[in-house]
């Protein structure tokens, strides 16, 4: 396990609960270049996209971060290092985007469209890969996995 360090760069992957297989394989590809650029992932800690994109970064030895709906930090998906078990609901997507220095969609319902909002209110920049098509001032579109972290990377902010 990498050392956490509070000046590793921490990205967010947002998307649905409940995704298909294609979309599942594109979240845990990356979730593993994540791990692979030395960067932290967090999310919302549930299944689905979430549950891929940890997959891929706990195969590649990263560091996963849930920051959870519920009360029971044992509702986490098997991939989550460590549990944030907050009772916010829905409220918790701040929390995501707020400590996140980047923000990448990944297909997504309109939980991942709040989390999209919030990110570029507070001024994140968002990839989106098969995510919500909110033009060019929103989000920066990615083709696939590979392009989604280059771009984060690129757009990382550094507190």
């Amino acid at each position: 396990m990498s050392v956490l360090r509070s000046t590793q760069i921490m990205m967010a992957v947002c998307g649905a609960r409940h995704c298909d297989a294609e979309l599942a394989a594109l979240a845990e590809m990356v979730g593993q270049k994540i791990a692979e650029a030395n960067a932290m992932l967090i999310c919302g800690g549930l299944g689905g996209v979430m549950a891929a994109a940890c997959r891929g970064a706990r195969s590649a030895n990263g560091v996963t971060v849930g920051v959870l709906p519920g009360a029971d930090r044992y509702a986490a998906n098997p991939d989550i290092l460590i549990p944030l078990a907050t009772n916010m609901g829905q409220a918790r997507n701040v929390i995501i985007v707020q400590t996140a220095d980047v923000v990448i969609a990944i297909g997504g319902e309109y939980g991942t469209l709040s989390e999209i909002a919030l990110a570029r209110k507070l001024g994140r920049a968002v990839i989106g890969l098969r995510s919500w098509a909110l033009g060019d001032e929103h989000t920066i579109v990615a083709d696939n996995p590979d392009e989604a972290v280059a771009l984060a990377l690129q757009h990382a902010l550094h507190h």
